[in-house]
């Protein structure tokens, strides 16, 4: 799937890969944010023997423009989970809006474990 827009110089489309990826890399950026993992084993197992590219701990859904996000990832220790998450919300949803000039509807973060 992809996200579609138009604009007075014609139509603008952003594959849902291309925006798991700059998700990836924008937490990676957000304070407190280890590393991102799969959202389960299956998937990792199958990405493992297909060749659909997936982007490890990012899942994205989109509906007309609105873009719906799902991120896991695993926090520093000694950072508040709380705190954590809800920077992390907002600053993904403002990068990718500022990216693709498209609605985020929902940021959901998952907190898979906490590392040193």
């Amino acid at each position: 799937m992809s996200v579609n827009t138009n604009n007075i110089y014609g139509e603008i489309s952003i594959t849902d890969e291309a925006i798991a990826n700059f998700v990836y890399y924008a937490s990676l950026e957000c304070y407190g944010i280890v590393e991102l993992v799969p959202y389960s084993i299956l998937d990792s197992v199958t990405a493992l023997f297909t060749r659909k590219n997936t982007v490890k701990g990012v899942r994205i859904r989109t509906s007309g423009d609105r873009i719906f996000i799902d991120v896991h990832v695993i926090v520093k220790h000694g950072v508040s989970i709380k705190a954590g998450a809800e920077s992390l919300k907002e600053f993904v949803k403002y990068r990718v809006e500022r990216f693709t000039g498209m609605l985020v509807d929902t940021v959901n973060v998952n907190i898979k474990g906490v590392k040193l």
